[in-house]
This record gives structure tokens, sequence and C-alpha cells, in this order.
């Protein structure tokens, strides 16, 4: 069913799952037809009933309306999509932003593409554009990640496979871990890595913040509110080289050793070479045993 079909009730026999954007805190960034197509839907399929329900209460609108988060998007998305065949159209939303970017949905739209149900997309707020687009970072290449692991010793994992790439990385954090999360991207990426980080973008207390991995680790842990809210956080890719290249890592670490402790020494020589910090780590200590 099109638009235009929607606009006359939804007289066609084939249903649509609309996507729909909405705001990520200022109810003034849903779009006019957004709001239009949450008035003319059958119903709306949301991550959180009671969250979506404010927003059509500030629309004045009353719909029904179907949880469909993480947890039952498996069993219940066939039912939805029965429902989407047998004429009926839906609006997909989230919580804030665009639905299935770190948020659920994939199950639906994909069971519904694969049995022909129309799916139109209606763009609007997605918290990772609208960091980007006023972090000052480079944004002619960008790579999203989404939500980190909860553990640290995780976290550091999948930051080390994160540590060569040379375009700019955006992630989600949530307010109890951002300071534990830079922590360790100072520790993988280096205390000198450039990055920025977005809190509760378009709401009241919106903040940018920019600086070395190191400054913000230290902003965060002496500023109790920059920890509040909701993060983008959006870290400069490494430089565009060969990890290691034609420069002898061993030497300079042999050469560095007896003027700085190992740690310091492996730091800088990542930084130079591109290569793992935690790599160099362990090069210096056995090259200092050797010694």
């Amino acid at each position: 069913m099109s638009e235009r079909q929607a606009e006359r009730g939804g007289q066609s026999r084939a249903g649509v799952l609309y996507i729909v954007a909405t705001p990520i805190g200022n109810l003034d960034d849903l779009s006019t037809r957004a709001a239009k197509i949450l008035s003319q839907v059958d119903f709306v399929a949301a991550e959180d009933t009671r969250y979506s329900g404010r927003l059509l209460q500030h629309l004045g609108l009353s719909k029904p309306m179907v949880a469909l988060h993480d947890h039952n998007e498996r069993d219940r998305a066939g039912g939805l999509v029965d429902r989407l065949q047998a004429g009926e159209s839906a609006a997909l939303v989230s919580d804030a932003g665009t639905p299935l970017i770190s948020d659920p949905g994939y199950v639906l739209v994909r069971q519904a593409r694969e049995l022909g149900v129309q799916v139109v997309p209606l763009p609007g707020p997605c918290a990772l554009v609208v960091a980007l687009s006023a972090a000052g970072l480079p944004t002619d290449r960008f790579t999203f990640a989404g939500f980190l692991p909860a553990k640290s010793g995780a976290r550091r994992t999948a930051l080390e496979a994160w540590q060569r790439e040379t375009a700019t990385m955006v992630f989600y954090e949530s307010p109890h871990r951002i300071a534990d999360t830079v922590a360790d991207m100072a520790l993988v990426f280096g205390e000198d890595r450039e990055m920025a980080i977005a809190r509760e973008l378009t709401k009241t207390y919106e903040s940018f913040y920019h600086g070395t991995a190191g400054q913000l680790l230290e902003v965060l842990r002496e500023d109790a509110n920059a920890r509040r809210g909701e993060f983008v956080v959006m870290v400069r890719g490494a430089r565009d080289v060969e990890p290691g290249g034609d420069l002898d890592v061993d030497r300079l670490l042999a050469l560095l050793l007896p003027e700085l402790p190992v740690k310091k020494a492996a730091k800088i020589v990542a930084e130079v070479s591109g290569v793992s910090r935690n790599e160099l780590y362990q090069r210096a200590l056995a090259l200092r045993q050797e010694r």
C-alpha cells in the first residue's frame, strides 16, 4: 500500500510496514510525514509501548500498540507479518531515533521483505549521524560499532579489533559505563588519540566534549554531570599506514627502554608504528629480559 493509499484509509489489500524514525530528545524533530503516517496506520509496533504511547499522546493520537523488543521479536514477528499480509498497515518505532540502529526490528523487517510485504522507511533522527555532524572529526569515512561489551575484558578485546581502523569509529554508551569505556579506549588506542563525546543530544543539557582520550577520561572522572545521560562516543581513526611498515620496532624499543619505563616505551612506538600497544608491551618486556 502506498502512502497515498494509506491517506485514503488503507483500502488496499496489501499492507505496508513503515519504518518511522522518532525524536531522540526534542519532540519538535518529528517530521510532518512521520506524524501523518502514525495517524494513518492500523497499529504501531513499539520497542516500549509506554514510551511510544507518550509520543502518540503528544500528537493527540490513540493507536493499538504491540510491544516488539529484543526479548520477544523472534516470537512475535511472524504474527505481525501475517497482519500485514492481511492488509493492515503498521509503523515500527523504537524508543528514540531510527529503528534497527542498535534497536529492535531486524527480524520483523527481514521476514516482511522475504514474504513480499512492502517496507517503507521514513528518514528522521539518528543519534550517530547527529553526533558526527557536529563532532569536528573526519566524516568522509566512518564505521558504526554500536554498544561495546559490558565487561572490561571483552570490551578491550573488541576495541583491539578496531585498533588499526583508519575511519572514524562511532560507539553508543550508557551513563554507568561511559568512564570505564573511555578508560579502555585510552588504554587500547592510546591516551593521545583524538575523540569526541556527544551527550544528551537535542535535549536541554546537550553537551559535546572534544580532546584526547586522556583528557576526556579526566573530564569524566572529575565531573559527575558529564557521566549522566546517553552518549555517542567518536574516535578518530588510526593513521593510514601499514602497521610496522619499514620501521624496526624492536630496534626502536631497544633504544627507548634504557631511558623509559616499558609501558611508556610501548606507547610511543605504538603511536609511531601503528602496531598494537599490547603487542609492543610484550615485546618490550621480552627485550628487557634479554638485556
